[in-house]
């Protein structure tokens, strides 16, 4: 039986394989011994590559004799010498492959159901040639199917495929093999439809990831780095839900190793951007204090100390946004205009988009660090937040300065001029007076800078609000404000607010303590009252109906009765866009202020109430409609 095969495979065109007939027979035969005599020149057939002549060995066969095959070459049924048992899994395996060639055959659920006993044979083989055909057979079933891509995912196959990979040989067939399977199966599973079961085979997919990114030294690293990428940059992907359930584990640690190994050693630019990019995902993931916790690992690679750690990445990041910065600014103001610079610009704007986030992340990290509201297992020293501040600093300063190029340029549309915005809004909002002459230089061309889809400005005022609340405490934020109209801006901003479809109260009473310092400390600024007051007035009160939250009532409250202090029912009900109607919503919110419980540790809203009543008895003789209202359901 031995020669046969050989021979056939050898013989001319004229002389076939044996006949398809007689193989059939064979294998439809009782007894086993029939059975392995078909599976020997099923082979051939299988090699010759006839996929009707494929389907029908598969028929013959039937995949319970073949995984019963399987499981004697594993040891799993009693008898057989060791020699036999080896030779059963060869014949097996051999005859499994060719038959996954015909991609019909492959995403059979008699050949998917084998992934697992052929998983187990990768475990426990040390025979290359065993493994690298358990590798081929595994990557065309999951090629053939969805059924087969996700037959991966049951419990423990993943972790008997490659857990053993960082022991095989480098750059030997096996190991690209198992590469190219771990490739295809990041790429082909989808995570939103998974069950639970299958998403636990994923954290297993990035456990073993982890680990081959943490201690190999060869180009399967960065084959590691970019799947983890690949796998942990998806948005509202459920399986970020499960690794954030999962206990603190050496995964995590792993992939810290791996961060700083690529970003401590010469390699391309390219590649320590997916490492920051990684960095961005595990903070995105398990929140920004990941970056400055403690975690120990119990192996004998040495772990960089956190602040070193933290400093790290922060200064890497640094350096390719600087680079990128530069890069950008001559290819959009002084190169000639090619498809290729396009496309180099869009690239580099993406990164850059990935940079600044991670700079985010560490911005608030720091925030958290400084204030104490950091992770108990934080242990970041205060000289290393001194020294993260300073660079941040300077990296800011870069950023304006792209900012101030655009603003010579004339540019002020695009998605980098955009998040260049939000950047700066975010620190800003940690340090309201840093850079503070580039700031207001620049701040009412940062209202005006708009993103690739937007129509007008919305976004870029939404991110500097956060500072703007601030600055405005003191009159020299008013007048900087005032000096280009940028509180109308706000207005506007506000109002579209209350026009989207879910209403993002955060923004929202940033705005509304933007106007209210504004017309507290804006000294001598006159506030016209034209259709943006009235707008603005409408927006409150919409606002104010769609809750009955305390502190929405009360702010929207308090800045209707700053700014109908500055006018009179009459003139209000002259105007063609106010109507009784919003005056009538307008005497509702004042009552529900006025109603209002206000807690005796809430010095916010008891501050809030006060300017109500006050303005109240101020204008109220003035608003006769509002008055009745208000007299009939409470006693000011």
């Amino acid at each position: 039986m031995d020669s046969s095969p050989t021979t056939a495979a050898a013989a001319p065109m004229a002389a076939p394989a044996p006949p398809l007939d007689d193989c059939l027979r064979l294998l439809r035969g009782e007894r086993d011994e029939q059975k392995l005599a078909g599976l020997l020149v099923a082979a051939n057939v299988c090699r010759a590559g006839d996929a009707g002549a494929v389907r029908k060995v598969y028929d013959a066969v039937g995949p319970r004799f073949l995984r019963r095959l399987l499981n004697t070459g594993l040891g799993k049924v009693e008898g057989g010498k060791e020699e036999e048992r080896e030779a059963y899994l060869r014949l097996a395996l051999t005859v499994l492959a060719g038959l996954a060639r015909v991609p019909e055959v492959a995403a059979d659920e008699g050949v998917v159901s084998t992934v697992p006993l052929v998983a187990e044979v990768v475990s426990k083989s040390a025979d290359p040639a065993i493994i690298e055909e358990c590798f081929e057979l595994l990557s065309l079933i999951a090629i053939a199917s969805e059924d087969g891509s996700y037959k991966f995912c049951e419990a423990g196959v993943i972790d008997m495929i490659f857990l053993q990979i960082s022991s095989l040989p480098d750059g030997s067939k096996c190991i690209e093999l198992a590469i190219n399977l771990m490739r295809l199966l990041v790429h082909k599973l989808k995570f939103d439809n998974m069950s639970v079961e299958n998403l636990q085979g994923m954290t297993s997919m990035v456990t073993c990831l982890a680990r081959l990114f943490a201690v190999l030294h060869t180009a399967v690293k960065f084959d590691a780095l970019h799947m983890l990428t690949t796998l942990l940059s998806q948005k509202e992907s459920p399986l970020h839900d499960l690794l954030r359930s999962m206990p603190a584990s050496i995964w995590e640690s792993n992939i810290r190793v791996g961060i700083t190994a690529i970003l401590q050693n010469r390699v391309v630019s390219s590649e320590k951007l997916h490492a920051l990019l990684l960095a961005e995902c595990m903070m995105s993931i398990l929140g920004e204090d990941w970056l400055s916790e403690d975690c120990k690992i119990q192996d004998t690679q040495n772990v960089l100390p956190v602040d070193k750690f933290v400093l790290l990445v922060l200064e890497s990041a640094r350096i390719e946004v600087a680079v990128l910065l530069n890069e950008l600014a001559y290819l959009k103001y002084e190169s000639s205009k090619t498809s290729q610079t396009d496309e180099a610009v869009c690239q580099k704007q993406r990164n850059l988009a990935i940079l600044f986030s991670l700079i985010e992340r560490i911005i608030k990290m720091i925030s958290n660090a400084s204030s104490g509201e950091g992770a108990p297992s934080q242990t970041i020293r205060e000289s290393t937040i001194m020294q993260a501040i300073t660079g941040l600093n300077e990296t800011i300063s870069l950023v304006l300065d792209f900012l101030q190029d655009a603003k010579d340029h004339g540019q002020r549309k695009g998605d980098d001029l955009l998040a260049a915005a939000r950047i700066v809004g975010s620190y800003l909002a940690e340090a309201p007076y840093a850079c503070k002459e580039k700031i207001r230089n620049l701040l009412e061309f940062i209202f005006s800078i708009e993103g690739q889809d937007e129509s007008s400005p919305f976004y870029s005022i939404c991110f500097m609000l956060p500072m703007l609340s601030q600055i405005t405490m003191e009159a020299d934020g008013c007048i900087t404000l005032a000096s280009f109209g940028g509180y109308k801006a706000v207005i506007d901003c506000l109002v579209k607010m209350t026009e989207q479809d879910g209403i993002d109260n955060g923004s929202m009473f940033l705005a509304c303590d933007t106007i209210i310092n504004f017309m507290s400390n804006r000294k001598g600024v006159n506030i016209p009252v034209d259709s943006c007051f009235i707008r603005l007035l409408k927006a409150l009160v919409t606002w104010a109906g769609t809750t009955n939250a305390s502190s929405v009532t009360m702010t929207a409250s308090c800045l209707c009765a700053m700014l109908i202090d500055l006018t009179s029912e009459e003139f209000l009900l002259s105007c063609s866009d106010f109507d009784t109607k919003t005056l009538g919503s307008l005497s509702e919110l004042i009552v529900r202020s006025l109603q209002q419980d206000v807690p005796d540790d809430d010095e916010e809203q008891f501050n809030q109430k006060q300017i109500i009543v006050s303005g109240y008895r101020r204008w109220a003789d003035r608003f006769p409609h509002v008055k009745n209202v208000v007299e009939q359901h409470v006693s000011v």
